[in-house]
């Protein structure tokens, strides 16, 4: 009698970028959502981009250090909720970098990513900078689906739709 290994089943993960637009939340309660619906799991991405003067070294260093406290309590704050909402534990990953090269760097070493999930501006200007980046100059390139969930949705219209 033969037996063939099975391969480990992987996690399918929606991947959030965690940034400081109010539209966040909306992206990431749904895909909270549709990941305890389906029984997977939430990646948190949050890059610390490098300051625009670089003037002083020991500066740099202090701020960089502060940015990455607050971008931990941000985070922890935000599993929190997501543990009282779904009872899902998210995944933190925190990146030093620019946002676009971060997020493409994180989709292709992990494997376990299937969905990006990114709100939409509700604002008149467009649906933000990321937003138009992936979705119109990479759509046809990009390596998984892409999720933009409307910014201004509230929390009885997400759950309705996930």
């Amino acid at each position: 009698m033969t037996s063939e290994a099975q391969a480990p089943s992987r996690r399918h993960k929606f991947l959030v970028v965690v940034d400081d637009t109010p539209e966040c939340r909306t992206a990431i309660r749904f895909a909270c959502r549709r990941a305890w619906h389906v029984g997977g799991g939430v990646t948190l991405l949050r890059v610390i981009e490098p300051p625009d003067f670089q003037h002083w070294m020991g500066v740099e260093q202090v701020m960089r250090e502060e940015a990455r406290a607050a971008a931990e309590e941000l985070l922890q704050s935000l599993a929190e909720d997501i543990q009282k909402d779904t009872n899902l534990v998210p995944e933190f990953i925190i990146r030093d970098g620019y946002v676009k090269d971060e997020l493409l760097a994180l989709i292709e070493e992990d494997p376990d990513v299937r969905i990006l999930v990114l709100a939409a501006s509700p604002d008149t200007g467009g649906p933000g900078p990321l937003v138009k980046s992936l979705v119109g100059d990479m759509s046809g390139t990009f390596a998984i689906p892409i999720t933009v969930v409307p910014g201004n949705l509230t929390d009885q219209q997400l759950d309705a739709v996930t």
